[in-house]
């Protein structure tokens, strides 16, 4: 065994603080040469089965994610596309830091924004309605949705509030109605505020 090692070139006359080192040595070890496994190499299909699993597990955890959110109470849309009107002209590529819904226990906020020259009401093209969340309900689809109904009370009136939130995802749409009707669409994302957490 010594021989073996001495052959590799692993083992020499060890000395420290020039003693002599004895080595014990058995005829039962071996030793044997590991060489680095060969890179994997993977078909187009294996590439597109393994990023179809990676997508997957990245939408669940989004899913989880967002549904947690809703349950706790504690979530905001963030609308990238917003519908006035049951038919209406739908508006795209919107500014996400001005159009949401916001939830945070009792407390909500819808606002939409157009920025389209004309101030609105909120001074920045559209509407901000800031008020005390009543009478939620959350409830689980069989599919997989889950669907959220609540009020919004504001000094403008009372909103009512439909959010579904798609399964295996975190894309939502929300129902607003109260007056003229609006749709937003977008992702659903926990939030809190600093006086909450």
């Amino acid at each position: 065994m010594l021989s073996a090692l001495m052959a590799l070139g692993l083992c020499a006359s060890a000395q420290t603080n020039s003693a002599e080192v004895d080595i014990e040595t058995t005829d039962d070890v071996k030793l044997e040469i590991i060489t680095p496994a060969e890179p994997v190499q993977e078909t187009k299909e294996e590439i597109k089965a393994r990023e179809k699993r990676l997508r997957e597990f990245n939408d669940d955890v989004a899913y989880a994610k967002a549904s947690n959110s809703m349950r706790r109470g504690y979530f905001v849309l963030v609308a990238d596309n917003i519908q006035i009107g049951p038919t209406g002209y739908r508006h795209y590529a919107l500014n996400n830091n001005s159009n949401f819904i916001l939830v945070q226990s009792d407390d909500g906020i819808i606002q939409y924004a157009f920025n389209m020259g004309d101030p609105g009401l909120n001074g920045l093209g559209g509407w901000t309605g800031k008020g005390t969340v009543r009478d939620k309900k959350l409830q689980y689809k069989d599919n997989g949705d889950v669907f959220m109904q609540f009020k919004l009370v504001t000094k403008y009136g009372t909103l009512d509030v439909d959010v579904t939130l798609f399964h295996n995802s975190k894309r939502a749409m929300a129902y607003i109605y109260g007056g003229t009707q609006i749709v937003m669409y977008g992702e659903i994302l926990p939030y809190r505020d600093k006086e909450h957490r």
